[in-house]
């Protein structure tokens, strides 16, 4: 089954780490990263650069219309995911819970499960 754990960020949050939380941040990720891989479970994870670079796309009347900034006012936004494939929900969140954002006080990581891929429907 695949799951999507997605790392929600505050940029404040994450501005009031001081550089060796920050390093250890990097560091348990790296860990992490490692151990997915060697279990197999692991299928992509990218991080997202911050919501203030995101610009914001529609089309109106025909003609495109694109604003900088994230899509939402919000303090929390989509820092980046893991996209894992694993036996099942209870083992998705138990792989969540070694992610070192999980510790930290105003970052939150969700999981949810993959509904369908390349029109394959898995949920």
């Amino acid at each position: 089954m695949k799951f999507l754990i997605s790392m929600h960020i505050n940029p404040d949050v994450l501005d009031a780490l001081t550089d060796e939380e920050k390093a250890a941040i990097g560091d348990g990720h790296g860990a992490f990263i490692e151990a997915l891989k060697s279990s197999g479970e692991l299928i992509t994870t990218q991080a997202l650069v911050d919501p203030s670079q995101a610009a914001v796309v529609s089309v109106r009347g025909g003609r495109p219309v694109v604003t900088d900034g994230p899509f939402l006012e919000s303090k929390e936004y989509l820092g980046g995911f893991y996209l894992i494939d694993c036996e099942n929900k209870e083992r998705a969140i138990e792989l969540a819970t070694r992610i070192p954002d999980t510790a930290i006080e105003g970052l939150g990581v969700e999981v949810r499960q993959v509904m369908f891929a390349d029109g394959q429907l898995e949920a």
